[in-house]
């Protein structure tokens, strides 16, 4: 993707630490979370903790994810001065087949965001179900969308709960869930995220960019048998940095998708020890799931949104950035973004 770079231009959030960009942001670098106890009882007896939007009123269900996301829409196009209704919307939701999805789930939170807009998405809008590797999917997609459709903009969004019974009891059953009884598991949060791309514009000032994106296919999944060596994410990772015409030694640090289980911190390990070939002083990873908890198909954008605005004040651990992500399934991506100015 060099030669076809995406600059991400506004973002916009919704998540359990802050109802905006910016506020998430504070709140993850301060490395404030929001972990409270919910409703939910685990088998021990003991509440389960979580991570929730709070949006005034006890909206559940596809409908409070159309308001978390309707919010997050709204930021990104108004920091950019754009009208929705003009600017295709790819919206990222959970994996179909994830327990505790409700019957027609992705119709359900399209149609209802357009009635909390009070308006209909542009007709080059869809709906991607593909987890969390859905934002690099997404990405991929728009790359396609703007250079060859010639759209000058697109919106990636994401959004996604955890915290409904039916899938809480499937994790807990599957020992997935942080609970009283069980010490190597995710906290449940929900969230959502937007992203703005366009081509690059030439101008004196830095702005993020996705220079490489890449995808590989996991067999040793969490749920399998199989020893782990991290094959499906390093080659994501190679095809990132081939795409981007980069080496993972001129990278500065790391942002990722991981959230509490062992499994997702070994595997991250392993494909770090197997691309980067000579050794840093330091490579630093980030995991904002450390205070908004797992959520799900938002993550990626999230971790996305972190990085510009932790570029943008000064305060990232360099302007080289890996973003790689992990679905619960086979699949991996990665990307590599780059916080620079931009010469046609």
């Amino acid at each position: 993707m060099s030669d076809r770079p995406l600059a991400i231009t506004a973002t916009g959030m919704v998540t359990g630490v802050g109802l905006d960009t910016y506020s998430s942001c504070a709140a993850i670098r301060a490395a404030i979370d929001n972990f409270q106890e919910t409703q939910f009882i685990d088998d021990g007896g003991e509440k389960l903790m979580g991570c929730q939007v709070s949006l005034g009123e006890a909206w559940r269900g596809t409908r409070k994810l159309a308001k978390m996301l309707a919010s997050t829409l709204t930021e990104c196009a108004k920091q950019r001065g754009l009208s929705l209704q003009q600017v295709p919307v790819l919206i990222c939701l959970a994996e179909p087949d994830r327990p505790g999805q409700l019957p027609n789930h992705g119709n359900r939170v399209y149609f209802e965001t357009e009635q909390e807009l009070g308006f209909a998405f542009h007709p080059e809008s869809r709906v991607i179900k593909q987890g969390r590797v859905g934002s690099l999917l997404a990405l991929k997609l728009a790359r396609e969308m703007i250079y060859e459709d010639k759209l000058q903009h697109v919106i990636i969004a994401g959004v996604d709960s955890l915290l409904s019974a039916s899938a809480l009891r499937h994790f807990e059953q599957s020992a997935r869930l942080l609970t009283s009884k069980h010490s190597d598991g995710f906290i449940p949060g929900e969230a959502a995220a937007a992203i703005l791309v366009q081509a690059p514009e030439a101008k004196q000032i830095s702005q993020l960019l996705c220079l490489g994106l890449g995808f590989g296919q996991e067999l040793a999944t969490i749920d399998s048998e199989q020893p782990l060596r991290a094959d499906g994410l390093v080659t994501a990772i190679k095809e990132s940095l081939a795409d981007a015409n980069r080496k993972m030694e001129d990278l500065d640090f790391r942002i990722v998708d991981v959230s509490g289980e062992q499994y997702w911190f070994k595997e991250t390990s392993l494909a770090l020890l197997r691309t980067l070939h000579i050794p840093q002083p330091e490579f630093d990873i980030w995991h904002p799931t450390d205070c908004i908890g797992e959520v799900g198909a938002a993550i990626g954008l999230i971790n996305l949104a972190v990085i510009k605005v932790a570029a943008e004040k000064g305060y990232a651990k360099g302007h080289q950035v890996l973003a790689h992500i992990s679905n619960w399934d086979s699949q991996r991506a990665a990307a590599v973004l780059s916080y620079s100015k931009w010469e046609c």
